[in-house]
């Protein structure tokens, strides 16, 4: 009985992780493109499995499709010093910039933004909501694991196995949080569905096992 529970447990997991699809397949770029539709700019490189931004100019990366509830994870890690993000339900608002909720990924305690401190630290709703003090983000240089779940309009931030900030986009308190960040005057901006964005601040990043399940 033992080895039939832990069979179909293990059957359980593999049907789990089968409703995901890679984002990025280790080797090329399938998938993404520049915001004009074109190829990745030159920053952007693949080694050793990894998507990498080198410090040159790379510019954004926007997913193929769009997403409207789903769950997001990736690995990343960034520079000392550095600073980078992952945008959702990013949309081109007022036909002119690519904009998206951020979940934020820096170096809290060297990036000048970082030290800003709030809404602008590792896993925050970027400008829009602070995530718990006690995030178990990992040093520097190291890997670390995110999750984005956006399921009717709720959104979890996750880092490292821990849920460190939330909101919910239908909620009483979103205007609020919108009209109190530097989203105020973006008229449309985060509809509810949008592309995947991979950001460039200019500093190095990386990312790798990025994949997604739509919900």
């Amino acid at each position: 009985m033992k080895s039939l529970i832990v069979s179909f447990c293990l059957l359980s997991l593999a049907a789990r992780a089968g409703d995901f699809v890679s984002l990025f397949d280790g080797k090329s770029f399938a998938g993404w493109s520049a915001p004009d539709g074109k190829a990745p700019e030159a920053g952007w490189v693949i080694e050793k499995g990894a998507l990498h931004l080198n410090g040159t100019k790379g510019g954004m990366l926007l997913s193929e499709k769009e997403y409207t509830s789903f769950d997001l994870e990736w690995e990343w890690k960034i520079e000392e010093g550095g600073n980078n993000g992952v945008k959702y339900w990013s949309t081109k608002v007022g036909g002119k910039e690519w904009l998206g909720i951020e979940y934020q990924m820096i170096d809290d305690a060297k990036h000048p933004d970082g030290l800003k401190g709030g809404s602008h630290t590792t896993a925050s709703i970027y400008d829009i909501k602070v995530p718990n003090a006690d995030k178990p983000m990992k040093k520097i240089g190291e890997w670390n694991t995110s999750r984005v779940v956006v399921k009717d309009g709720k959104i979890e931030h996750w880092l490292n196995g821990s849920l460190v900030c939330e909101a919910d986009t239908k909620s009483a308190e979103w205007p609020t949080l919108i009209a109190a960040s530097k989203f105020k005057n973006k008229v449309g901006f985060a509809p509810g569905a949008g592309r995947i964005m991979l950001t460039d601040h200019g500093d190095k990043v990386w990312f790798k096992n990025i994949r997604i399940k739509e919900l």
